[in-house]
């Protein structure tokens, strides 16, 4: 019985894990379109591997988002493998660096992102 009772367990944990991922990817999902609406672009130019200014910095501005989320950065790595972009962890560490530095620098960006921030729910 304490068998079936520790599987049982051990079965709503993995549940609750599978629930939190799926509710940290429709916050990524929904990250992604907020920015890509006011980046002007589609999802296929945000997932590209082409590296233009504006496509970077749309980017950037979701790994700092999701890190402000508190979602891990392996996460992030594995959402967007998901959507054909492979991307190491230096590369959101600097992103999120980066736009730290544009906050200071731009009080318009902190608008952008707190409009972002109130658009997006779970």
């Amino acid at each position: 019985m304490l068998e079936i009772c520790m599987r049982y367990e051990f079965f709503l944990y993995l549940c609750t894990l599978i629930k939190l991922n799926q509710m940290k990817e429709d916050v990524f999902n929904q990250y992604v379109e907020r920015v890509i609406d006011l980046f002007n672009m589609d999802r296929e130019t945000f997932f590209s591997k082409r590296k233009q200014r504006h496509i970077v910095d749309a980017r950037q501005l979701v790994y700092y988002l999701c890190r402000k989320r508190q979602i891990k950065s392996i996460t992030i790595q594995r959402f967007m493998e998901n959507n054909g972009v492979s991307i190491f962890n230096n590369s959101i560490a600097n992103g999120v660096k980066n736009v730290n530095i544009k906050l200071e620098e731009d009080r318009d960006y902190k608008v952008i992102i707190s409009d972002i921030e109130k658009a997006v729910f779970i």
